[in-house]
């Protein structure tokens, strides 16, 4: 039921269903995660109104934006907040240079360089209007996975679960890639990953387990004003506590 059919993308799916903090779960109708959402046609746009959504966070640079296929929704709020952070050429000289790009692999590094814009992002979501949020990048796998990795994370979802739902964009991205006449980046990426003795799945356990995630958010302009808001977004109404680690001070 997370898999969510919009015709036109490929790689949608609901962050409700998981488990949570305190035994909670998250909500459906919350928070979505997808691929580019300027391919969806006609009913696409009705079955992304049909779930509720309100909002769409658009991480994308502007280079990579075009036209939507069918009309967007006139009472839909766009908002594009770029999570890359191009201008660095540092940063991006080196993570750019092969599949790494591709792969939770750089996730660590980007919020240790960056960690104002993923912040950004989750304060957006925080204090979007009533109604669902989708987040969404080209393919819904990278940029979408690292704000659903840091989203579920604020829930206390566990990181091994958290790790699971990145792993299906492996699962769904093969008929993206087919529709647009690409090759499957999978195999490519999951060799690379093996060669370096990890998984996609293992890297994002580790990050979750080792980097001090809530601080660093924290020191970058997410308030406990926003982690509260987006709590409430997230997690049904049943009692539960967040786990300390999540709660900023």
């Amino acid at each position: 039921m997370r898999h969510l059919d919009w015709e036109g993308c490929f790689n949608v799916r609901d962050l409700g269903g998981l488990p949570a903090a305190g035994g909670r779960r998250t909500r459906f109708g919350a928070v979505v995660r997808a691929d580019a959402l300027d391919g969806l046609s006609e009913a696409g746009w009705d079955a992304l109104t049909r779930c509720g959504v309100r909002t769409v966070i658009d991480l994308r640079d502007e280079d990579e934006r075009g036209p939507d296929l069918a009309s967007r929704p006139e009472d839909l709020t766009t908002l594009h907040i770029p999570l890359d952070g191009t201008g660095d050429r540092e940063f991006w000289s080196v993570w750019r240079n092969g599949p790494q790009f591709a792969t939770p692999l750089y996730y660590g590094p980007h919020l240790e360089r960056m960690p104002e814009r993923s912040a950004a992002v989750l304060a957006a979501i925080a204090d979007a209007r009533a109604g669902g949020v989708v987040f969404h990048c080209g393919g819904g796998r990278d940029r979408a996975g690292q704000i659903a990795m840091l989203v579920l994370a604020i829930a206390g979802v566990p990181p091994d679960v958290i790790a699971s739902d990145y792993a299906l964009s492996f699962e769904r991205l093969p008929a993206r890639y087919a529709a647009h006449r690409e090759p499957d980046q999978g195999p490519v990426l999951e060799q690379y990953l093996a060669e370096r003795h990890t998984t996609a799945e293992r890297v994002i356990v580790e990050l979750l387990t080792t980097v001090d995630v809530p601080n660093t958010l924290r020191a970058a302009g997410l308030t406990d004003a926003h982690v509260e808001r987006l709590r409430s977004r997230l997690l049904d109404q049943s009692q539960g506590m967040l786990p300390a680690r999540w709660r900023l001070h």
